[in-house]
């Protein structure tokens, strides 16, 4: 009868270590997602922020000396990424793949014109600096038309800083939201124990010398628990950046390992805090208050 109870605890505590294990990996792995979302959230929006076309259409008389020398001046510029000639030719090609017919059997001739696509770096992707470009353009004599969606830049601008706004206040309630569920864990485990810290205490053991297991024992399942939402941030990360290659999310493995250390230690510090309190807690009750 003896035996059989004593396995009937060893499951239980065995149940009761695994459910802890369990929420503070999941706590921490989710935890650790929003943390790379945020450290790489501005890369995110640069890299839409670049996709934005600037595009200068060049009048029939430009000569080809001055779009060349256009084109080397504005890759030279500080707030260009790239840019591309794009031919009356290769326009009308692309327009023929895109509507699957061309056109010219029907117009007669190519009306398109010449032009450059201008990728702008993501800080200079405003409203003032695509103004200030537009209008340098539109100076030189041989440009007809610069040609960008404004409005797309704006919502594009607003939905940024939003977004940036609200991911902060997600994160602080998040934090909250971990540290209470792993707290609310680590106290139903050291609750299970109740009766050996009271018994402990009445032959004589110190605070100290009862409370000192209890934090090893929960430090050890935190560290178990980080280590296994570690493995799952690795397994999230890899696929992430071997599906959008474009935003090199392991461009920065400084700021990626910090980020990892970062959860490690909070598995560590929040468990200690917890089975901490949580002791003291049993310790500072009455026998008769147990119940």
């Amino acid at each position: 009868m003896s035996a059989s109870f004593e396995k009937h605890q060893k499951r239980r505590l065995i149940s009761s270590y695994f459910s802890v294990v369990l929420s503070i990996a999941l706590v921490l792995f989710l935890l650790g997602l929003l943390g790379m979302l945020i450290l790489n959230a501005k890369k995110v929006s640069d890299h839409f922020k670049e996709q934005v076309v600037v595009t200068i259409y060049l009048k029939d008389s430009a000569k080809e000396v001055e779009t060349k020398q256009l084109e080397k001046s504005l890759a030279m510029a500080d707030y260009v990424k790239s840019t591309e000639y794009v031919s009356k030719e290769q326009a009308a090609e692309f327009m023929k793949a895109l509507n699957g017919e061309d056109f010219m059997d029907f117009v007669g001739y190519n009306p398109l014109q010449n032009s450059i696509d201008v990728h702008l770096k993501a800080d200079f992707v405003t409203s003032e600096h695509l103004e200030k470009i537009s209008t340098e353009a539109l100076n030189k004599n041989f440009v007809d038309e610069v040609e960008y969606d404004n409005d797309l830049v704006n919502l594009m601008n607003d939905n940024v800083k939003k977004i940036s706004f609200w991911v902060l206040i997600i994160s602080a309630i998040f934090t909250l939201i971990a540290v209470l569920l792993i707290n609310s864990s680590i106290r139903l485990a050291v609750y299970s124990k109740r009766f050996t810290i009271k018994t402990m205490q009445m032959v004589g053991a110190t605070k100290q010398f009862i409370r000192f297991p209890f934090i090893m024992k929960s430090v050890r399942l935190g560290m178990i628990g980080a280590v296994l939402a570690l493995i799952g941030m690795g397994i999230v990360l890899y696929y992430l950046n071997k599906t959008f290659i474009e935003l090199e999310l392991l461009s920065n493995p400084i700021l990626m390992g910090l980020l990892f250390v970062f959860v490690f230690t909070l598995g560590v510090v929040i468990t200690w805090l917890s089975t901490h309190f949580a002791t003291q807690r049993f310790l500072n009750l009455k026998t008769d208050q147990l119940y």
